[in-house]
């Protein structure tokens, strides 16, 4: 049940977040906008949630977990009742702004909850369930969305994932455990000195350079694949769907197939695997793709694997605060992933170019540096390991 909760809780955030950007005509159409300023709108949320979980890090493991998580997926369905009636860009900005100052925090509380309560030797295999939320919302919550505005108008998605955020915090209120616990373990760390003593251990630092690394070097490749797919590979726009459901069906068996395994081999041989496999594809996706490897395979390898790595990274990570301060780790994490996902999107921006016939330029470069950036993950995750070891050791 816990673990049902909390992937509904995933699931609601990310469609939350994803189904913004491809419903970005419908706001130009509905208030005037410029088509450039869709970007603002997906872009404040990210930025809220960023602020506000580096900033709740300071206090989150001084409260009991399960009260603090129902406040916050409340927050966010307010905020995204608020889209729903919003009646120009700044009002549609301001309750984005209002959902990620919310979303931020329900999201780290979230995996925190499930790093309390299930053991290590299992926790491989419920983050790779809870993870899969990300690909059951590609697959059913973005296209319900999109298929739900072009009946009802925009609004109404924003309508329907308010009521449902709304009684998935009723559920978690009725059904999470209380984390008695942590409730107050924090208490003798004021403020940000709670984030001064969480970095006095190596392993943290290393744990948030991994994400980083890795956030940096997908969000290089990630924003460019559908233009470059279309423009330079001659996808037609109308398969765009299927590719995308097929990528997202496939990596819902893989990730929990990438946590059963974590569990069973460790994090590190699993990461190395998957980096592997995403340095190949990568490859020849994207810096060969003269070889003529079919797009639907390049596809699905590239979202397998990148959703290995996920997997098996965020289930090593989960094991290295300790319970009074892993809200707070939590935090800073999906702070680093906020930040280092609009870093990899404007490096890469700045490197890439378009021809007179529209064809994206550059992209092999960019791809080479995502793979330099990939390549580094199981390094960092195999000292974090090795850190972790020597203080359970002693």
């Amino acid at each position: 049940m816990l673990i049902a909760i909390i992937a509904a809780i995933q699931f609601v955030s990310i469609v939350e977040f994803m189904m913004v950007a491809p419903l970005g005509p419908d706001f130009v159409a509905g208030f005037g906008m410029a088509s450039e300023s869709i970007g603002v709108v997906a872009g404040s949320y990210t930025a809220a949630a960023a602020f506000s979980t580096i900033i709740s890090a300071s206090f989150l493991d001084r409260f009991e977990r399960r009260r603090l998580l129902v406040l916050a997926m409340f927050g966010v369905a307010a905020g995204t009742a608020a889209g729903a009636f919003a009646y120009d860009l700044n009002s549609l900005v301001a309750a984005r702004i209002f959902a990620g100052l919310c979303g931020g925090p329900a999201t780290a509380l979230a995996l925190a909850l499930l790093a309390d309560a299930v053991p290590p030797e299992r926790r491989g295999k419920a983050m790779g369930i809870v993870m899969s939320a990300f690909s059951l919302a590609s697959v059913l919550g973005v296209p319900s969305s999109l298929e739900l505005a072009r009946v009802a108008g925009w609004h109404a998605p924003f309508i329907a994932v308010a009521l449902l955020g709304a009684l998935v915090a009723c559920v978690a209120w009725r059904y999470l455990p209380k984390q008695r616990a942590n409730a107050g373990s924090g208490a003798s760390y004021g403020g940000f000195q709670a984030i001064r003593v969480l970095f006095r251990r190596p392993e943290v630092g290393l744990s948030i350079a991994a994400t980083s690394m890795g956030m940096i070097g997908a969000f290089l490749v990630i924003p460019s694949i559908s233009v470059f797919f279309q423009f330079n590979l001659g996808l037609p726009r109308d398969s765009l769907a299927s590719l995308y459901l097929a990528g997202g069906a496939v990596t819902f068996v893989s990730m929990w197939l990438a946590g059963k395994y974590t569990d069973k081999l460790g994090a590190v041989v699993v990461s190395a695997v998957a980096t592997a496999l995403l340095l190949v594809v990568t490859y020849v996706g994207f810096v060969r793709s003269e070889l003529g490897v079919p797009l639907i395979v390049v596809f699905v390898f590239f979202m397998v694997a990148m959703s290995a790595r996920n997997v098996a990274a965020s289930t090593l990570n989960s094991q290295v605060p300790p319970p009074d301060q892993r809200g707070a780790f939590m935090a800073i994490n999906s702070t680093a992933q906020n930040i280092c996902a609009s870093v990899g999107a404007a490096i890469s921006s700045l490197m890439l170019g378009s021809a007179a016939d529209g064809k994206l330029t550059g992209m092999e470069y960019v791809a080479f540096l995502s793979m330099l950036f990939a390549a580094s993950l199981p390094v960092l995750l195999w000292m974090v390991n090795v850190r972790l070891a020597r203080t359970t050791r002693y």
